[in-house]
């Protein structure tokens, strides 16, 4: 199985110049918990989270509607390729204790892949688990 066949191929992306503003909202319209920050050609950049948002914008006290998102998204993140296997994305989101992973094709995204869509393919249960687990011993530390 294959991070393709479960992959969402219609991402909400923003670029770098925009605000953390628009991204907040963006994330409500579209009730997602994360943002590609990509070129307009589509090369990623970043991630930018809610909780990017919040620590990085909100509670630094830096007007949202003037801070640029690549001043707060978070760089170099974890991804994966189309034809990769789906055990290996949960484990790429278990080592890097996230839920959503961008999916790249040569650089440029073409998708996304998130823990609930690997629970959804029913055939990595347990790496799902161990991802999920991962995730939350993070969120426990805080």
């Amino acid at each position: 199985m294959q991070v393709q066949d479960y992959m969402t191929t219609r991402v909400i992306a923003i670029q770098p110049d925009e605000s953390a503003a628009l991204a907040a909202r963006l994330l409500s319209w579209h009730n997602i918990g994360f943002l590609p920050v990509c070129t307009a050609g589509g090369q990623l950049q970043g991630v930018v989270t809610d909780r990017d948002i919040i620590l990085r914008c909100v509670a630094a006290e830096e007007d949202p509607a003037a801070l640029p998102v690549r001043r707060i998204m978070s760089r170099q993140p974890a991804s994966v390729a189309p034809e990769d296997d789906l055990r290996f994305a949960a484990e790429q989101m278990a080592r890097n204790q996230v839920r959503r992973l961008p999916v790249l094709d040569g650089g440029r995204l073409v998708g996304t892949i998130s823990l609930g869509d690997l629970a959804k393919c029913g055939k990595c249960e347990m790496e799902v688990s161990r991802a999920l687990n991962s995730v939350s011993e993070n969120i426990r530390r805080l």
